[in-house]
């Protein structure tokens, strides 16, 4: 008869839960960084005090809206440090901290419990580590969704009463003013400048003619940097400010969540508040700006007409566009536009605009003349790899399916381990066995989704090369339709050498005024 010794349980000791906490004051009291600061303390001496607790942070974002995650940068290291596997468990005081939109929230509590971690909200008592919480989660995470719309609403209707009233409503000066508590104060230095700026519009000059020239002086913008953009010059000649008028509600939050600034284009009430703070430059002189800005626009307008090179043409020293430029001799030349700014800015010299018509031609009349030793070999690769395609396009369904099933037993398996019902050593071995086999189909679906992207290269190499076979012999203008869908772009390497990069990957360099390579 078969003997049965009974193996008593052994007593071990459990691991140490790695919890941290996640905090926020969003409130705009006197009192906010008390309550941030208390909060860290209390978290820390808590977690400190349970336990088999193991601290692993305190991320804390301090008078920030809770509205939208990305713009929380502690909330945001706090998920980077779940994704490496650091934490356990979180500990936050209420949903609303943790977010006010439902979506957001639901969203990360529901990639948390994937990575295996839980999270406990003190004031709903709420803990993902059940797995019947999701409704309540959901349920809370709505109501702090309405409490922030609330909250937004109230604030717009303050701000509403206070613009009707004429009261004076800005967070930031405008470039010629420093604000003194609610009141804006002419900036003596700064006045000067707007003053220029006025006075060299009236004469004729553009807004861009007017930046160059304070960048090339050195004057620091309203920002504090030394280059001046033309939009920065034009803000100053249309900004009502400068007359000592304010318009009040240029933008306006949208109504539903989440709360997106747009420009106020008759959408909303505006209130034009006269003489609401002293003026920099004369009502005429404003008004004459104002004028000469609707003259130029309507010729623009009816002249306009973008260039063949026009957003094509990228530096390859610092990566900006190349703008189009008249020289004094009579040509006209293409320069990186942080090089128009300020030579020292960029050390990529110009460029001649017909050297880049010939590099075109010559470029082109390659690709006619040597089509098959160019072009053929891409064209069998996008053949052969059609049929692999082909072949793998079941297999990639049954691939997604079964990287699903692999992430599903993993959370299952945490949420025992987190539950107590497995013990360490299974829960480690079972886990790395599932990761395993992640990794490998992972891998797989990496190398799929590179042959799908090759694919997508191939058919814009075939597009290319049907442009090649049926364009003229020869190329003596360049129709406009015809040069984008052949060139994606214009890499400028030197002012004697570019590259261009046509669809499907093709790279072909020309040496500018000579023999291409």
């Amino acid at each position: 008869m078969a003997t049965v010794k009974v193996i008593p349980p052994r007593t071990k000791r459990p691991e140490r839960l790695r919890v941290a906490a996640y905090c926020r004051v969003s409130s705009d009291s006197a009192d906010q960084l008390h309550s941030y600061a208390t909060q860290i303390r209390s978290y820390t001496e808590y977690i400190s005090q349970q336990d088999g607790w193991e601290l692993v942070d305190i991320y804390a974002d301090e008078g920030l809206t809770g509205t939208r995650i990305e713009q929380r940068t502690e909330f945001q290291r706090m998920m980077a440090d779940c994704r490496r596997g650091k934490i356990d468990r979180i500990l936050v005081k209420s949903i609303s901290r943790f977010s006010r939109n439902t979506k957001d929230c639901l969203t990360a509590l529901r990639e948390l419990a994937k990575l295996g971690v839980t999270v406990k909200f003190e004031k709903e008592n709420i803990d993902t580590g059940t797995l019947t919480t999701e409704l309540m989660v959901s349920v809370s995470g709505s109501l702090a969704q309405q409490e922030s719309i609330s909250i937004s609403q109230n604030q717009r209707m303050s701000y509403q009463r206070r613009m009707a009233k004429g009261e004076f409503i800005t967070c930031h000066a405008p470039y010629g003013y420093t604000l003194c508590g609610k009141e804006l104060r002419i900036d003596p230095e700064q006045a000067k400048t707007v003053q220029w700026i006025f006075g060299q519009y009236l004469a004729g000059w553009s807004s861009r003619k007017i930046a160059d020239e304070l960048t090339r002086k050195g004057v620091p913008s309203g920002a504090g940097n030394e280059a001046w953009s033309y939009n920065s010059v034009q803000y100053i000649l249309k900004n009502e400010k400068n007359v000592g008028d304010t318009l009040c509600q240029k933008t306006y939050s949208m109504d539903c969540f989440p709360f997106v600034r747009k420009e106020n284009s008759g959408q909303r009430e505006q209130y034009y508040v006269e003489n609401s703070h002293p003026g920099i430059v004369s009502r005429e002189d404003f008004a004459r700006v104002q004028e000469l800005f609707k003259r130029r626009a309507e010729n623009k307008t009816r002249s306009y007409r973008p260039h063949l090179f026009s957003r094509k043409i990228i530096c390859g020293k610092c990566g900006s566009i190349f703008t189009r430029r008249s020289t004094a001799s009579g040509h006209t030349c293409w320069v990186c536009r942080n090089h128009d700014k300020k030579s020292s800015f960029c050390e990529m010299g110009r460029i001649k605009e017909r050297c880049l018509y010939e590099a075109f031609q010559r470029m082109y009349q390659k690709l006619k003349c040597h089509e098959k030793e160019i072009l053929e070999p891409a064209q069998k690769q996008l053949h052969d790899l059609d049929e692999a395609l082909k072949q793998a396009d079941p297999m990639q369904k049954k691939l997604y399916q079964e990287i699903a099933e692999l992430m599903e037993k993993n959370y299952k398996l945490s949420k025992l381990y987190t539950s107590d019902l497995l013990d360490a050593d299974a829960y480690i071995a079972r886990s790395n066995e599932i990761s395993a086999k992640l990794s490998k189909l992972q891998e797989q679906r990496k190398q799929n989704q590179r042959s799908q992207i090759i694919w997508e290269k191939m058919e814009s190499l075939r597009k290319v090369a049907e442009l090649i076979q049926d364009g003229p012999e020869m190329i003596e203008e360049i129709e406009e339709q015809f040069f984008n869908s052949l060139v994606e772009k214009i890499v400028a390497e030197t002012p004697q050498r570019i590259r261009f990069c046509l669809p499907g990957g093709i790279e072909l360099t020309e040496q500018l005024g000579g023999i291409g390579r």
